[in-house]
């Protein structure tokens, strides 16, 4: 791992700036705290025709998954219930209303395992969940999380002063990816760069995949590459390199994006309530608490879209085959039917699933990894430097988007320490 000097500031903030134009389609300029509007419509109804960001009144530009779509009919969930039913019925309620296969065709985000439905997504799933499960979470902290984290550490534990959202959350998910892909760390914001770009990305890793068949390494193309699995027919099945890029596309799309908004929001809890970081500071059990219930309260991605494959009456409402079905999984984490006082942050209340990485077959395949990179990189900052707090000359940061949401900047002060002694 190289320092962080090779990493330009500015073009991290260029990429990750929720108010820039990279995320301006994504109702970055939406301010407000949508909540109190998100709880009313749910009391009304759990189910509303309509897209969720003009529920909300939201009139700025606001693209998603599943939008705009003029042609088709448009329904947003708010009640746990109703999510959980429409995640639950993907025979009703599919993923893309198109068969989706990255083996052919276009290379893109939308063309990936994310959109496929059916037995070919769990074909697909299987051979590249292995490097996903919960008991490889270390395998992806030992090789690439770890020294990202102390790396960028050490590029600011001298300065005693920092803004952590692009200092330090911003480019640790993108340098845990490439760097799972083999690819060296000056290169690791051009791949980030080159998402609306496949085909650059492409050329970057296709003397990877190359390298890795003849000679595999302790990282994710090997795996990829040399997966198998079985049907019971004894028929085996192996990833095409199409197949490998597309799933490296997709990693970069959605890996590199949530976790450092969820990041970002975690740690703006954490430094707005003193009493909170001493605790985790006391017990980093407690960390774990405050990740899990930061998921419930602020979900960086508070909406998700499925596609009626037929005509269904849902909770009331008539939906027309073709239909696009929002889940806001935002609303329905909060839905006082299931939670006690939702609204506040309380790390100590009775542990329960939540939406925060969707539900049923689409599940979020990298949610351990996330949780893994969240872990340890909070976790390291507690540990190296001492006297985190937000800087009070400082603007406080405040969570804006739509449906991308993220804190703005988080401007700390710590004791500054000695690069060279600080990792213990």
């Amino acid at each position: 791992m190289t320092e962080l000097g090779t990493l330009d500031r500015t073009r991290i903030r260029e990429l990750f700036d929720l108010r820039g134009p990279t995320y301006a389609l994504l109702g970055g300029s939406y301010h407000d705290d949508p909540y109190p509007v998100w709880h009313r419509l749910r009391e009304q109804a759990p189910v509303h025709p309509g897209v969720l960001h003009e529920l909300t009144g939201f009139e700025g530009p606001a693209m998603f998954v599943g939008l705009p779509e003029p042609d088709r009919e448009h329904f947003t969930t708010f009640s746990y219930e109703a999510c959980e039913a429409v995640y639950r019925a993907p025979e009703t309620f599919a993923q893309w209303p198109d068969p989706v296969d990255p083996a052919v065709g276009e290379l893109s985000p939308v063309n990936s395992m994310l959109f496929m439905n059916g037995p070919g997504h769990k074909r697909y799933r299987g051979l590249v969940q292995p490097s996903f499960v919960p008991s490889k979470a270390q395998w992806w902290i030992r090789n690439w999380v770890e020294e990202a984290v102390h790396t960028l550490i050490d590029g600011i534990v001298e300065d005693g002063h920092a803004e952590l959202n692009v200092d330090f959350c911003a480019a640790i998910p993108v340098l845990t990816i490439t760097g799972s892909f083999g690819i060296p760390v000056e290169r690791a914001l051009d791949v980030r760069a080159a998402i609306l770009a496949p085909m650059e990305i492409v050329e970057i890793l296709t003397p990877i995949v190359e390298s890795r068949r003849a000679n595999p390494q302790d990282d994710l193309i090997s795996i990829l590459v040399h997966a198998e699995m079985k049907d019971e027919d004894g028929t085996v099945h192996r990833l095409s390199d199409a197949e490998i890029y597309s799933f490296a596309l997709l990693l970069l799309a959605a890996g590199s994006g949530t976790t450092w908004k969820q990041m970002g929001i975690t740690l703006h809890l954490l430094l707005q309530r003193p009493e909170l970081l001493a605790a985790v500071r006391e017990d980093r059990e407690a960390l774990r608490l405050v990740i899990k219930e930061s998921l419930r309260w602020m979900p960086t991605d508070p909406m998700f879209s499925r596609y009626t494959t037929k005509d269904v009456d849902f909770y009331g409402v008539h939906m027309p085959k073709g239909s696009v079905v929002h889940i806001n999984l935002a609303a329905a984490n909060r839905d006082p039917a299931r939670w006690d006082r939702p609204d506040e942050f309380d790390i100590y209340r009775a542990q329960k699933p939540t939406f925060a990485f969707g539900s049923g077959p689409h599940v979020c395949l990298g949610m351990h990894v996330a949780f893994a990179e969240l872990t340890t990189a909070i976790g390291a900052l507690l540990d190296r430097l001492p006297n985190l707090r937000l800087d009070p000359a400082a603007e406080s940061p405040r969570i804006i988007g739509m449906y991308e949401r993220a804190a703005t900047e988080i401007p700390v002060l710590f004791d500054a320490g000695d690069r060279r002694n600080a990792r213990g």
